[in-house]
């Protein structure tokens, strides 16, 4: 039915002399009148009273509830004694008021994004009636909420008109203290992962204290120098042409570097390139550099110099770096991309894969922790530690992980092999180092290198023949197949499972790691020049003759540092000095074939023949930052000062330190003594 609007305002518009009809008028007019209406004006009239008449019955309701409560909650309060007072948040004694004493409880800090930090709880002790008219004490608990400007940082009871209260000192005569969480607030707010930056004095090195402590930090001044007068401030010597070579143009010897020369207590050369990653280290390189790598050797240099001499020159320019990787985690699962520019801060995968290694993505949190840590920022820490969550979570073939993951959905690549060498390795040696460094927070992480130990013994373990040498298999095509190759990076391995039975594991893990200790030393003393290849394939047919061999492709040396490190570990847990004499072999086999005469060391390309080494003039800034390092802390007198309940290595050698200790694992018996040498020629310059 349609009807003008203007008949229908005029209609509506004598309705109120329905509610305002004279006393003479009767029930019939009225009645006529309505009638009048149109069945959708008389609808429409009816909703509009309705409507009316439920809005004034809930306002009178609401406002009789409200007083309601109000007396509630002091008659429900009645029905605690006095005696009963303890069982709430201890409370300050307050002043009294009006005769009755008032204690006041202060509610927590609000958590980030909170607009209140909790409440103020008065406890007033009150005399009142109980059912039978006998006169009791109560305790009514009255709430006031308090405005926080800042975590932490109480600005007062709110006032209507949005102005702070300023303390009143007669009703606050003293300063209040916090008692403690109020029972009645919930549950108590968990403890940061990571802790705040205490106050630390520089960490003291005496310099080197024996003859072979002497030789080595000779050898570091020998490839120093040579770096210093053709590669300043460039990523690489070639010591054989004596120019330079970069890779991502931030000085990467020079970083790694830093930390060596300050436990080896040269302060010349620690105060010389000081000033030049002061007034020279420039970050803003346009070019796509490897998240990896610069979070490790860069990264991790400046936040390992900065904790040792606490000069906020390496902390500046840590927190400046970290804000360049941090865009690398921008992508569709949280797995960071490979490599990110750090002019334009865009981030992406390898051209050649579009995954990230499983190694790369999760070797980054001891660095990312330690800035959080230092810097007060928890977002480096945040996104780094998510990765370790999501991929903690993700299923696994015993404890084992793919070497890619996809940035995409944050799934493993199934195909793709199985390793403790290039793309795998540092996966297993970050689960147990994380525990390390955070303590029993991430103690999920220690379950998880646990299980993968489980799943090493069981799937990569393997024996050679003829001599049974434990050696680290590599599982091919999602696991189908066993390739019996082993990469002188899994030498890592030993001294992470060394670490990881101080750590509380199993002690027959310390087995495990004796084997293939003696299994990595004899990769070097085998060869003819004292130096272990880059992969080594081993026969595990029982007609063979030799336990390993080497392939032609496979036969150079890049000097580098996992067989030092491990040796390092077993001698700094067990001090069998076995290990010591294995190291210092290793560095004379350096001194012997890598050593260049004007200035360096170079990688070789045959480790087979002394005679043909096939120098490749390039030496690693691994060279300095982990081989040398570790090499003179394995000759040290004193294992304690960069002792593993204080420091965990990140995997270039730089040392950070412990923010949380794990808890003590009980006593056991002394770790076993390592096998002696057994089989081969093998080198002895002792």
């Amino acid at each position: 039915m349609t009807f003008p609007m203007a008949d229908f305002a005029m209609q509506v518009s004598e309705l109120p002399l329905l509610g305002a009809a004279k006393a003479g008028s009767t029930g019939r007019s009225l009645w006529r009148r309505w009638n009048r209406l149109s069945r959708l004006q008389r609808n429409i009239i009816t909703i509009v009273l309705g409507i009316t008449i439920f809005c004034v019955v809930f306002l009178i309701f609401n406002d009789h509830s409200s007083n309601t409560l109000q007396s509630s909650t002091s008659e429900s309060s009645a029905g605690q004694r006095l005696e009963a007072a303890p069982a709430e948040a201890p409370a300050a004694a307050g002043p009294r008021q009006g005769g009755v004493e008032v204690r006041r409880v202060i509610g927590r800090p609000a958590a980030p994004g909170q607009h209140h930090g909790g409440a103020n709880i008065e406890h007033r002790l009150e005399e009142t009636l109980d059912g039978a008219g006998n006169k009791v004490q109560r305790v009514n608990k009255l709430v006031h909420l308090h405005h926080v400007d800042k975590i932490g940082e109480d600005l007062g009871d709110d006032d209507p008109s949005g102005v702070r209260n300023p303390p009143d000192p007669d009703r606050d005569p003293e300063p209040e203290q916090d008692p403690g969480p109020d029972p009645d607030s919930g549950p108590a707010q968990p403890e940061p992962l990571i802790p705040p930056r205490a106050k630390r004095a520089p960490v003291q090195f005496p310099g080197p204290t024996n003859v072979r402590q002497r030789a080595v930090v000779s050898a570091f001044q020998h490839a120093w120098t040579a770096y210093t007068n053709y590669a300043w401030g460039h990523d690489h010597l070639k010591p054989i042409s004596q120019t330079a070579h970069d890779w991502f143009g931030l000085g990467l010897t020079l970083i790694d570097s830093l930390d060596t020369m300050y436990i080896m207590d040269l302060k010349k050369e620690f105060a010389e390139a000081r000033d030049w990653v002061a007034d020279h280290l420039s970050l803003d390189v346009s070019d796509y550099v490897n998240v990896f790598e610069t979070t490790i050797r860069v990264l991790g240099g400046l936040l390992s110099a900065h904790h040792l001499s606490q000069d906020d020159v390496f902390l500046k320019k840590a927190v400046d770096l970290g804000d360049r990787l941090l865009p690398a985690f921008n992508t569709p699962s949280g797995i960071p991309y490979s490599d990110v520019n750090l002019h334009t801060l865009k981030a992406r995968g390898p051209a050649w894969n579009p995954d990230s290694s499983t190694a790369e993505v999760a070797t980054l949190q001891l660095e990312f922790n330690q800035l959080s840590h230092v810097s007060g920022d928890r977002r480096y820490s945040d996104r780094a530690m998510a990765v370790s969550n999501h991929i903690s979570g993700l299923p696994k073939k015993e404890g084992l992980v793919p070497i890619y993951i996809s940035t995409k959905d944050g799934q493993f690549r199934q195909y793709s092999v199985v390793t403790m060498g290039a793309r795998g390795d540092s996966y297993y040696e970050y689960l147990i180092k994380q525990y390390a460094q955070l303590g029993l927070p991430l103690a999920h992480l220690r379950n998880d290198f646990n299980a993968s130990v489980q799943g090493i013994q069981h799937l990569l373990v393997k024996k050679s023949k003829p001599g049974d040498l434990t050696f680290l298999a590599e599982l091919m095509s999602g696991g189908k197949n066993i390739k019996p190759k082993m990469d002188h990076l899994a030498c890592f391995l030993p001294g992470t499972l060394a670490l990881s039975v101080r750590l509380g594991l199993p002690p027959s893990y310390m087995k495990l790691a004796e084997e293939l200790m003696y299994t990595c030393y004899l990769t070097y003393s085998r060869q003819a020049t004292g130096l272990a290849p880059e992969i080594t394939y081993f026969n595990m047919n029982p007609d063979s003759t030799t336990d390993f061999y080497v392939k032609p492709l496979d036969a150079h040396s890049l000097l580098r540092p996992e067989t030092v490190e491990s040796l390092w570990y077993l001698y700094h847990l067990t001090g069998n000095r076995t290990y010591q004499d294995w190291g210092w072999n290793i560095f004379q086999a350096f001194e012997k074939y890598a050593r260049v005469p004007t200035g360096g060391y170079t990688s070789i390309g045959d480790v087979r023949n002394p005679d043909n080494l096939n120098p490749r003039d390039s030496m690693e800034s691994f060279f300095l930052g982990e081989t040398l390092k570790y090499l003179y802390l394995l000759f040290s007198d004193d294992q304690s000062t960069l002792n593993l309940n204080d420091y965990v290595f990140n995997t270039e050698a730089h040392p950070l330190p412990v923010l949380r200790r794990p808890p003590a694992p009980p006593p056991r018996a002394p770790l076993a003594a390592a096998p002696p040498v057994a089989g081969g020629a093998g080198h002895d310059y002792i």
